[in-house]
Parts: C-alpha cells; structure tokens; sequence
C-alpha cells in the first residue's frame, strides 16, 4: 500500500476542524458540565484524528485498518457525547446545527477510506 501522509487526508482535515468546534464549545461550559460531558466530548473528538494519524504511522495497511476503526468508533463516540449535552441543554441548536454536518460528512468518508485499505489489504493477500 502506497503510504499517504495523513495531514493531506480529507478525513484529517475534517477530524481537526470538528473537534476544534467541539473545543470552542466545551470551553465556554461550567464546571460540572466540563468535568464530565465536557471532558469526554473532548477526548472522543480528538482521538479521531490522533488514530487517523496514529494508522497512518504504523507503516502497515493492517494497522492503519485498526486504527481507523478505533477513528470510528471515537467519532461514535463524539456523537454520543453531542446527543447527551443537547439532551442536558450544554449545547445550543445553532452549536449543533454547525458540527453535525462535519460529523455527517466523516462518516461516509471515514467509511470509505477505510474500505479502501481493507481492500488493499484483500488485494495483497494479507488478512
């Protein structure tokens, strides 16, 4: 598999801007409210792009595979923590309105990158 560098994936580049939205946000809470949402929502969003770049690292198709599906589930994650601070009213719909297109636009791309290197894996006859 042809190594790419990770700052010049799309799905990189829109895992920094989300969880940069969901920083600016969180920064603006309480402290009940950013010592238990606040801190999880951080983390889950950051950790999208840290194993998108951790993946990419690795040198091998198989761990960037793992790791991108360790993406994933934290951009699951971050939208869990999104409905629980909308639910708790620690985020506005104007706030939501702006960071649920990012989340919809990662998912399908997030996705598709990572069937493109599950593939590749597939092609090269490595499970």
């Amino acid at each position: 598999m042809k190594r790419t560098n990770f700052e010049n994936l799309e799905i990189y580049k829109l895992s920094e801007i989300l969880a940069d939205e969901v920083w600016n946000i969180v920064s603006d809470w309480k402290n009940l409210a950013q010592d238990t949402v606040g801190k999880q929502i951080i983390r889950s969003a950051d950790s999208i792009g840290a194993n998108i770049a951790e993946g990419s690292g690795r040198g091998t198709a198989q761990d960037n595979r793992r790791f991108l599906r360790m993406a994933r589930g934290s951009l699951y994650e971050t939208r869990h923590w999104l409905r629980r601070a909308y639910k708790r009213n620690l985020i506005s719909s104007e706030s939501t309105e702006k960071i649920l297109p990012i989340i919809n636009e990662l998912v399908p791309k997030l996705n598709s990158y990572l069937n493109k290197v599950t593939e590749t894996i597939r092609q090269s006859g490595k499970t």
